[in-house]
Order: C-alpha cells, then structure tokens, then sequence
C-alpha cells in the first residue's frame, strides 16, 4: 500500500514537473536567433533582409547534415565494426559541415562587411550557449 501511495505521488510529480516545462517551438527559436543576431551584429533592416535568406539556407543544408550523424548516436557499442562505420561517418558529415559553413561565410561576407559578419558568428554562438544554458537550468523549484 506504501508503494502504491508512493509511485502515485511521483508519478504526480513528474506529470506536474513535465507540464511546466514550455515545448520546443522550432519556428520561435528561429525568430528569437534572427532577432538576437540582428540586434547583437546592430544589422540595419536591409543588412538583414539581404543577409537572413543566405543564412537560412545555410541552416537547411546543415540541419539535413545533423539529422545523418544523430542516426549514429545509438550504436551498439560491443559491435567495433558499427562503431567504426559511425565514427568514419560521423568525422565525414562534420567536414561536410565545416565545408557548407566556409562556402556560405564567403557568401556573407559578400553581402555585408566582414566586421559584421564575424559580429554575426559571435552572436550565433552566444545564442546557443545562452539557449543551452536555459534548458539546462532546472525548471522546478519547490
């Protein structure tokens, strides 16, 4: 009876703990960056008309790159073959990464002064950071 009473208040908990947490709301993260960007990199209106359609095209092509390597995130990891394969394809999608970032800094940087555009990466960075740091920090507090 104990248990009982016991697994029905966590269980409670937990459902509570999860309901306040807000959903990941892909369409508001983005509009939050671009808006941070734009006011960290101090991007006048045509600096970021001119500037975001480049930079959201880069993402697309990255994100189907992230998509490929989290396949490989759950290997079994007695098999050294699969985790061999995953590695070597893993270390092939970050330079493809690496490779889409270049091409599409040199596109940047043909459209706004490279001051700003290196204003922009840092502003990318400190974004995320600041991002990860808010899903990281608990939410419940009793």
């Amino acid at each position: 009876m104990k248990k009982t009473i016991i697994l029905s208040l966590l269980l409670l908990t937990s459902i509570c703990v999860s309901a306040q947490q807000p959903k990941f709301d892909p369409a508001k993260f983005d509009a939050d960056l671009e808006q941070f960007i734009t006011t960290e990199a101090c991007l006048s209106p045509q600096q970021a008309s001119a500037f975001f359609p480049v930079y959201r095209e880069m993402l697309r092509k990255e994100r189907v790159l992230f998509d490929q390597m989290r396949r490989y995130r759950h290997r079994d990891t007695s098999d050294d073959a699969a985790c061999r394969d995953a590695i070597e394809h893993q270390d092939k999608l970050d330079i493809q990464i690496k490779e889409i970032q270049q091409e599409y800094h040199n596109k940047f940087m043909k459209i706004l002064p490279e001051g700003k555009v290196f204003k922009i990466l840092r502003a990318e960075e400190k974004f995320h950071r600041q991002a990860f740091r808010r899903m990281a920090r608990p939410q419940f507090r009793p």
